[in-house]
């Protein structure tokens, strides 16, 4: 009793008289002292170096190994065989979107066309539809057409029906301008042809015979 007394008397002056932890008697409330203390404080300002060791300190390790690498092959095999027992033969687009981190995508071929010098890889699941009015173009006077994007699959299974890392685009779209001054050069080029419309493509293969390309297409 003697102790409580004392710690009562140290206390009491310590708190202002308008202290919330004094009551009406001017007793010493250690409740209401405690909420003194509890109040939130100012944020801490941090410098930019510092925000930036916070950072990088937070910041995930995310360097891969040659281990974690062959495992993310590993993963995504079990994937495409496990696809290809349940659907029969995964398509180019569900391949391609399968494809883990540290992977490279090999394209199946390269269209390269011997006018413009432009090369246009052909990449498993990557639609060339938006891209291939414009790389068919006519060269002679650089227009382009909405071309038969058959023509894309054709192209493709040549290349790997001939294991064609490259196909090399002869003749795409022809203006009607073009075709004529051909006719008048003394080319043997028909007067409604299907390169006018869209509709066809002169391509080659190094060696591969043309009688052979033509075969098979």
């Amino acid at each position: 009793m003697t102790a409580l007394f004392a710690l009562l008397t140290v206390c009491g002056p310590l708190l202002a008289p308008d202290s919330p932890a004094l009551g009406t008697n001017q007793v010493f409330d250690p409740i209401a002292a405690r909420d003194l203390h509890v109040v939130p404080g100012n944020p801490t300002a941090f410098t930019k170096r510092e925000e930036w060791m916070r950072d990088k300190e937070l910041r995930p390790d995310l360097h891969l190994s040659d281990a974690a690498l062959a495992d993310a092959r590993r993963a995504a095999t079990l994937v495409e065989r496990e696809t290809a027992r349940r659907r029969g033969k995964p398509d180019a687009a569900a391949l391609a979107a399968m494809q883990f981190p540290g992977i490279r995508i090999e394209p199946i071929t390269t269209l390269f066309n011997i006018w413009t010098r432009e090369a246009l890889p052909v990449l498993p699941g990557d639609p060339l539809e938006a891209r291939i009015h414009s790389f068919l173009r006519d060269h002679y006077t650089n227009q382009a057409t909405e071309m038969d994007t058959r023509l894309i699959d054709v192209l493709t299974r040549a290349a790997r029906k001939f294991s064609a890392s490259r196909i090399e685009v002869v003749s795409g779209y022809r203006s009607p301008k073009y075709n004529l001054m051909l006719r008048k050069k003394g080319h043997q080029v028909a007067r409604s042809s299907q390169h006018i419309e869209g509709h066809a493509v002169d391509f080659r293969i190094r060696g591969v015979p043309t009688r052979s390309l033509l075969h098979f297409v």
